[in-house]
């Protein structure tokens, strides 16, 4: 595993490794199996960036529940483009049914809050939200991560499902930008 690597035109360093980001996968998805036991929920991954979040937890998810995915985009390089783009839209009934949003990140808090009107609209019995990165300190919009693996500072982070112009997502672990 490189501890520094460069992704386009921008040097990243080692943040956090592929065996933490899974221990912390594994505890979150104990926690959902013991509160959702018997509930059926339906995860709702936000792609691109959530795929691989989506695909390991979902290994460590051993409740009855359905995954569905729905593709929103409102960044461009490494700044927000403040404008939210639903390009795959919701193809499966969630009316009064528990429905688990899985992020790759919450920052700034602008996807969610104009996906989740939307969402609210189709009468879901209850929304929660659960991402693998949050950024606290660049959250703008009221949005509650009801379950997060890790709380990052409000840097540029790329790796594990996290791209920069559309590079990086393939990568085991999560790297930070070098300013």
């Amino acid at each position: 595993m490189e501890n520094t690597l460069k992704v386009h035109d921008k040097e990243f360093k080692l943040y956090i490794t592929a065996e933490k980001i899974q221990q912390q996968i594994f505890s979150m998805g104990e926690k959902i199996n013991q509160r959702f036991a018997n509930t059926d929920p339906l995860f709702l991954a936000i792609l691109n960036g959530s795929f691989m979040f989506a695909s390991d937890l979902m290994k460590q998810v051993c409740i009855p529940s359905e995954i569905s995915f729905v593709k929103l985009a409102s960044y461009q390089g490494t700044q927000s483009t403040g404008q939210v783009k639903t390009l795959v839209g919701l193809d499966i009934n969630i009316q009064n049914r528990t429905v688990i949003i899985l992020e790759d990140i919450v920052d700034t808090g602008k996807t969610l809050s104009e996906f989740l009107p939307v969402l609210k609209s189709f009468q879901p019995k209850e929304i929660l939200i659960a991402s693998l990165l949050f950024k606290p300190a660049a959250l703008k919009h009221d949005i509650k991560v009801d379950y997060s693996c890790f709380e990052v500072p409000n840097d540029f982070l790329v790796g594990y499902g996290l791209d920069y112009d559309g590079h990086g997502r393939n990568l085991p672990s999560i790297y930070q930008l070098v300013q």
